[in-house]
């Protein structure tokens, strides 16, 4: 067993009867999308989920978990997710796919949001290995991008996998990948981000997780 599934597994067990537990997407949410699906059949724990992406949702449903609509929900228990980096003071950086708005819409949305990942997404400050992830209305992309260039951004459109045209999000976004001033820490870019007309969603998560399980050689180390 890998570090990401030792993590996932750790996860699955927060999950209670009849919980609403919001999933998230990526190689380590696969994970755990797996080990609560084994715990639904191994000793008949209901519970409904809501998928932060397609790609989620699919998995799921393929594992007999049943997805319910976030339109349907004003709030759920749980959320499990990823993230790319994680700080000292436990900002995250999440946003690496494309699905942001709905990722932080989970996290605020859930009484309890735990962290999945190894140590190698723990950084010093928020930035560190990856640019910023900023989701921008389609039409004022260059409006936000000047805006965020006037506050010490640099980067471009974030590109598709084929290299033949620019990342669109499930929400219909397009993405900036920026690079900031170290000197800026994630509560002073999430201020400043969040204040940018244009600006949908970014990828800071600050202050919103309220557990962290970091694997390093299947030790599985809690932050709360």
């Amino acid at each position: 067993m890998n570090d990401k599934q030792a993590v996932a597994l750790e996860a699955a067990s927060y999950v209670k009867h009849d919980m609403i537990v919001g999933l998230g997407t990526g190689s380590t949410a696969n994970y755990f999308i797996e080990a609560l699906a084994a715990r639904q059949q191994q000793s008949q724990l209901r519970v409904a989920t809501v998928a932060s992406s397609n790609i989620s949702m699919i998995k799921a449903q393929s594992v007999g978990l049943t997805v319910l609509s976030l339109s349907q929900l004003s709030q759920i228990d749980l959320y499990v997710d990823g993230a790319d980096e994680i700080t000292p003071d436990n900002a995250l950086l999440k946003g690496r796919g494309y699905d942001l708005v709905m990722e932080k819409l989970l996290a605020k949305a859930a009484k309890q949001f735990i962290v999945v990942a190894d140590r190698s997404k723990l950084v010093e400050r928020i930035g560190s290995q990856y640019p910023i992830p900023i989701e921008v209305m389609p039409f004022a992309w260059q409006a936000a991008k000047r805006s965020i260039e006037a506050v010490g951004g640099v980067g471009e459109l974030r590109q598709n996998a084929a290299k033949d045209g620019l990342c669109v999000t499930s929400h219909g976004s397009l993405v900036l990948d920026m690079r900031f001033d170290a000197n800026l820490d994630a509560d002073q870019l999430n201020a400043l981000l969040n204040n940018i007309p244009g600006v949908v969603e970014h990828g800071i998560f600050a202050k919103l997780a309220t557990t962290i399980l970091i694997a390093d050689q299947g030790k599985i180390e809690s932050r709360i």
